[in-house]
C-alpha cells in the first residue's frame, strides 16, 4: 500500500465501526442499545472511550459489538445518542453482552432552553451563519487519517441484488482543502445476490464509496450549511448528547429540499446534519439523465464527534431511490433501484 505520511498525520478516527486487528490482549464487549422509556432500540448510538479515537456505533436494530485492548480496562466508555442523557462506566463494569438503556427524560432540559435562547438571541438563521464560520475552528486543520467500515446493500423493485462490504483508510488532507481524500481498500467482499436486470448489468456502478466521499458538505461547501440562499430556518428545540446541548434546527428548501441541523450551543460546531431531497408532484430536482435514470428521493445523514477540541466524522449514511426508464421508450420504466 502507497505510504502519504509526508502528509499526513497518524490519527485514526471511526468512519462507521472501527476496523481492530485481531489481538490476544483485547477485549470485546456487545450488546443492545435501548430506549429506557419504551424499549426501542436506538440505531447509530455512539458507543467509545472516553477521551480516545477508539469507538464504534450501534446499528440499525441497536446492537453493537466493540472491541478494545486490555490496557484499556481501567478507562471509561461512553455511550450516547443525541436527545439522550449519556452513560458512563468502567470498561471493567460492562459484561460481554447487555442491554443498554438510555433515558430522554432530562429534568434540567427546559430551565437550559430558556436560559440559553435569552442568553444567545440569535435566530436560527444566525445560529447556522455562526457554524458555518466556525468551521475553520472547529473540524481539523491538519491532515488525518479514518478506519473505517463501508456497507452497502442494493436493491431492484424492493430485492436485494448486491451486498458490499470493506474495511477502507481514509486519507484526508485538512477540512479547508476541497479535494477528496485518498483511499485504500483494505479488504474487500462482494456478494451478488440475486439477477440484476439487464440494463443495471451493463450500468456498472462505481463503488459507493465514491459517492460517500464526494457528499461531504463541510469540505465541499454546499447543502444548508451556509444559511444563505432560500432555504428557511426554524429553531425547533435545545436536545442534550455527550454532557452538552445542541440546537435543532429544521431547514427547507422548497419544494424538495428539507434538512435538520444539530449545532453545539458552546462551540457553534455541526455535530449531525441530515438533508433530504425528494420528488415534488413528479418532478425530480434532478432532470432526467441521457441513460435512462432519475433520482427521486436522496436521504444523508452526517454525525461528528469530538476528539482533542476537533470535529471528525464518526458516521455517514445515504439512501438513494432511481427510476430507469426505457431509452428506446421514454416513457417506459424499467425498474426502481435502490443503491
Amino acid at each position: 500500500m502507497k505510504k502519504y505520511t509526508s502528509l499526513l498525520i497518524p490519527l485514526a478516527m471511526l468512519l462507521s465501526s472501527l476496523f481492530v486487528n485481531a489481538q490476544s490482549d483485547r477485549k470485546t464487549i456487545s450488546g443492545k442499545i435501548l430506549d429506557k422509556e419504551n424499549n426501542e432500540p436506538i440505531a447509530f448510538a455512539s458507543i467509545y472511550l472516553k477521551g480516545q479515537n477508539i469507538g464504534t456505533t450501534s446499528n440499525e436494530e441497536g446492537e453493537f459489538i466493540f472491541h478494545f485492548s486490555t490496557s484499556s480496562k481501567d478507562d471509561s466508555i461512553a455511550v450516547s445518542y443525541i436527545g439522550y442523557e449519556s452513560l458512563e462506566r468502567k470498561a471493567t463494569e460492562f459484561t460481554p453482552t447487555q442491554k443498554i438503556f438510555l433515558s430522554s427524560n432530562i429534568t434540567d432540559l427546559g430551565e437550559v432552553v430558556i436560559t440559553s435562547t435569552k442568553k444567545k438571541k440569535l435566530t436560527a438563521k444566525q445560529i447556522v451563519k455562526k457554524a458555518y464560520k466556525s468551521i475553520d475552528k472547529n473540524y481539523p486543520n491538519e491532515p488525518y487519517i479514518l478506519e473505517g467500515f463501508v456497507r452497502d446493500l442494493q436493491k431492484e423493485d424492493e430485492k436485494y441484488v448486491e451486498y458490499l462490504e470493506c474495511a477502507a483508510t481514509f486519507y484526508h488532507r485538512e477540512t479547508s482543502v476541497e479535494i477528496e481524500p485518498k483511499v485504500a481498500l483494505i479488504e474487500v467482499r462482494n456478494n451478488y445476490l440475486a439477477q440484476k436486470n439487464p440494463w443495471n448489468e451493463k450500468w456498472e456502478r462505481k463503488n459507493s464509496i465514491i459517492d460517500l466521499i464526494e457528499d461531504d458538505f463541510i469540505r465541499f461547501d454546499y447543502g444548508p450549511i451556509r444559511g444563505k440562499g432560500s432555504w428557511k430556518y426554524k429553531l425547533e428545540d435545545i436536545v442534550p448528547y455527550n454532557n452538552k446541548y445542541l440546537y435543532k434546527i429544521t431547514a427547507t428548501d422548497d419544494p424538495f429540499q428539507k434538512a435538520t441541523l444539530y449545532i453545539d450551543i458552546e462551540s457553534f460546531a455541526f455535530v449531525k446534519l441530515e438533508l433530504t431531497r425528494s420528488a415534488n408532484n413528479g418532478k425530480s430536482w434532478k432532470r432526467r439523465l441521457t441513460s435512462g435514470e432519475e433520482q427521486v428521493y436522496y436521504n444523508v445523514i452526517f454525525e461528528y464527534q469530538e476528539y482533542k477540541n476537533k470535529m471528525y466524522l464518526k458516521y455517514q449514511k445515504e439512501e438513494d431511490t432511481w427510476i430507469i426508464y426505457d431509452t428506446n421508450e421514454p416513457e417506459k420504466l424499467l425498474f426502481t433501484k435502490n443503491p
